[in-house]
C-alpha cells in the first residue's frame, strides 16, 4: 500500500498535462481489469437511465471511467498540492459563495453535495475560499484512513465521523460551514424507502432533525466541468414546513436532478440500491 500511495505522490507533482494523459490510460485501464466496479455502475446506470439505448448506456460508462481515472489524480492535487499550486493550476469558479461568507447572520450552513468523483477537489477549493468543516467516514485502511485525514485538513478546518453527530451539531450551533453528502445507502438506521430515479432506495432523514436542533441553514453545491472548468454552484434549500419525510424526497429530487446534467461525473459504482433491490442485484 505504502509503494502505491508513494507512486501516487510521485505522479501528482508531474506537470497537469501529463497527469491528464495518466489519468485516462487508468481510467481505460479500471474500465478493464474493475470488473465488480464496472458491474455495479453498469446495474446503476441500467436502473437509473432506463431510456437510453444499450450503446448510450455504454458510452456513459466508457465516459464515467474516464472521470474516475482523472479523479485519481485530482483526489492527489486536492490532497498534495499547495494552495498556490492549487490557485495556478486549477481553473474554478465558485457561485453564490456569498451564502457561506454571509457576515449577517449567526446561522450555520449544513451544506449538502452529491458523490461527484472530483468531490475531494470541490471540498479543497470550497476550503480555500470559506471557513468549512466535513462530515464522513473512517477509511477500512488504516493506513489510507491516515492520509485521507491529513489531506482533508489540507482545506478543511476539522472533521467529523457521521456517526458522532455531536460535533458537527456543536459546529453548525456556532455558525459554522459543514459538509456532508447523504446520498448513498448507509442502511435502514436513520433511513427510510423514497424514491431516487422513480427507484426505491434507503434515504437518509435526519437532515430535519439537524436543522431543528442548531436552527442552520440549509444548502446545496453542486459541481461539474464546463470544457476545463470546475464550477461549483451553492443554492439555498427551502424546507419551511416540510417534515422529515418530504425533505428527504425534496433533497432526493434535486440530486436526481444535478446528477442528469452530468451523469458521467457520479459515482456510480456505489451500491445505492442495495438495501431496498437486493446486494445479489449487483452480482
Amino acid at each position: 500500500m505504502q509503494v502505491i500511495i508513494t507512486i501516487w505522490k510521485g505522479i501528482c507533482l508531474l506537470p497537469v498535462a501529463w497527469q491528464k494523459i495518466f489519468g485516462q490510460v487508468l481510467g481505460s485501464l479500471l474500465l478493464v481489469i474493475a470488473s465488480k466496479r464496472k458491474r455495479i455502475a453498469q446495474m446503476n446506470i441500467q436502473t437509473c437511465f432506463p431510456l437510453l439505448t444499450s450503446q448510450e448506456q455504454q458510452k456513459l460508462i466508457h465516459q464515467n471511467f474516464k472521470f474516475l481515472g482523472a479523479s485519481i489524480f485530482q483526489t492527489g492535487s486536492a490532497w498534495f498540492w499547495s494552495d498556490v499550486k492549487i490557485q495556478k493550476h486549477v481553473e474554478y469558479e465558485i457561485k453564490g459563495l456569498e451564502l457561506l461568507n454571509n457576515t449577517e447572520t449567526q446561522s450555520g450552513n449544513l451544506v449538502l453535495f452529491k458523490h461527484s468523483q472530483h468531490l475531494e477537489l470541490d471540498a479543497r477549493l470550497l476550503g480555500l475560499n470559506a471557513e468549512i468543516y466535513g462530515v464522513g467516514r473512517s477509511h477500512n485502511s488504516p493506513i489510507m484512513n491516515n492520509l485521507q485525514t491529513q489531506g482533508r485538513l489540507s482545506s478543511i478546518q476539522a472533521t467529523a465521523d457521521k456517526n458522532n453527530p455531536r460535533e458537527f451539531l456543536a459546529w453548525l450551533k456556532k455558525g459554522k460551514n459543514v459538509l456532508y453528502a447523504i446520498d448513498q445507502d448507509y442502511g435502514w438506521e436513520n433511513s427510510i424507502e423514497l424514491s431516487f430515479f422513480k427507484n426505491p432506495a434507503a434515504t437518509i432523514t435526519t437532515t430535519r432533525k439537524i436543522i431543528d436542533i442548531t436552527q442552520c441553514n440549509l444548502l446545496f453545491v453542486n459541481s461539474y466541468f464546463a470544457k476545463e472548468k470546475l464550477v461549483l454552484e451553492l443554492e439555498s434549500i427551502n424546507h419551511d414546513d416540510l417534515d422529515s419525510m418530504e425533505l428527504a424526497q425534496k433533497i432526493n429530487d434535486l440530486m436526481e436532478q444535478k446528477i442528469t446534467l452530468h451523469p458521467e461525473e457520479y459515482l456510480w459504482s456505489h451500491r445505492r440500491f442495495k438495501s431496498t433491490l437486493g446486494k445479489n442485484f449487483y452480482k
